[in-house]
């Protein structure tokens, strides 16, 4: 599969995930996003880099659902439940985030 962005094709794997994490960009992010229907925020990029960070900057990490809403409670300065994260990313916050961050898919099962 491949995504058109700007005349050009990224490869991507059956589930849309990139084929080249280096293809990634925060214009192809917003593309990746508004392909699903999501229009990214502010709240939205907390969690993409969140993700990038985890995977690029600590071993390949992937964190799941409860490890996003502890990072976001951190950084959003209150409480944040998994509700508020669905709101973010209806399909789930650490695989379809984890998507439109330009990560592998996790193979983890489960999203908590």
């Amino acid at each position: 599969m491949s995504i058109d962005f700007n005349g050009t094709d990224i490869e991507t794997t059956a589930t849309g995930y990139l084929a080249e994490p280096e293809d990634w960009s925060e214009d192809l992010a917003r593309h990746m996003a508004a392909m699903e229907d999501i229009e990214l925020t502010d709240a939205h990029w907390d969690i993409i880099n969140f993700l990038r960070e985890e995977y690029f900057d600590n071993g390949g990490n992937q964190p799941n659902t409860r490890a996003i809403v502890k990072a976001m409670s951190e950084a959003w300065g209150r409480n944040v439940d998994t509700t508020a994260l669905y709101e973010l990313f209806p399909l789930d916050p650490s695989k379809q985030g984890g998507r439109v961050a330009g990560l592998p898919e996790s193979r983890r099962k489960g999203g908590y």
